[in-house]
């Protein structure tokens, strides 16, 4: 009974938010333990989600959004019991979050040990899989559309767990990381060849913006400017073979 009252347990015909009663060794989901040192996504979803589930306003908002997923055209009354809408939140975030495929989810789901604690199962659980075309009929429900919905009742319990007030500025931390991206080597004819088109065109685009005549020509120009470096590379390579060393240029972005 203690447990139906922390729930606050809603029900949408046959197919339930979450289970009413807890098995023989599952453990509570406000009990669930994560490790806090780890840097994979997945703990993090998890706690916001045990967060979400502890939070009685903000549970009650997340599982009026659930029951509005179900398809109106099936019966509550007839078929089988479906997914619980809340494993449906649970396995779609991860999904979405993770920008995982339905194969990896499956593969998460039937092992990864604490996803299985937020699902509900408990050790005598183990034996318990997910199906693959049971997941993709499930959380498919769970749309990016629905997780938007849902993120805007999290960033709001985000505010208010932090303390934040109205009006009040909200300050944040990232990180930043090297991302693979197209250039090339940095030599000292590449650099001015860059810059000397970039010239070009912003000085084209701000003529043009003020109504400034006389740079029509800005593409001859660069055309002009680009034989100028060839001729320069050409040079360089010829210096090069003299010394017995090959130092071929990298293609230009311009």
């Amino acid at each position: 009974m203690q447990f139906l009252s922390v729930c606050g347990i809603m029900e949408n015909g046959m197919r339930k938010v979450i289970e009413r009663q807890m098995k023989i060794g599952e453990i509570n989901i406000p009990a669930i333990e994560f490790d806090l040192r780890s840097r994979d996504e997945i703990p993090k979803i998890l706690i916001g989600l045990q967060h979400i589930y502890c939070a009685h306003e903000t549970r009650a908002e997340v599982f009026t959004i659930l029951k509005d997923i179900v398809p109106k055209e099936i019966s509550p009354n007839n078929g089988r019991p479906g997914m619980d809408l809340w494993k449906v939140l649970v396995l779609g975030n991860i999904r979405l979050s993770c920008n995982w495929d339905y194969d990896k989810l499956q593969e998460i789901a039937n092992n990864h040990k604490t996803l299985r604690q937020m699902l509900g199962h408990g050790i005598f659980d183990e034996d318990y899989k997910y199906a693959l075309q049971t997941l993709k009929d499930n959380v498919a429900l769970f749309t990016p559309e629905v997780l938007g919905k849902i993120n805007q009742i999290a960033v709001k319990a985000g505010h208010k767990l932090v303390g934040k007030k109205e009006g009040e500025d909200l300050k944040g931390r990232c990180d930043s990381f090297v991302g693979k991206t197209d250039v090339h080597y940095p030599t000292d004819i590449n650099l001015l060849f860059d810059a000397i088109g970039k010239v070009i065109h912003l000085i084209t685009l701000i003529c043009f913006s003020v109504g400034i005549v006389g740079w029509r020509q800005s593409q001859h120009n660069t055309r002009k400017i680009k034989k100028l470096f060839r001729k320069a590379q050409n040079l360089k390579r010829e210096k090069s073979s003299e010394t017995g060393v090959d130092h071929q240029s990298p293609p230009s972005l311009y």
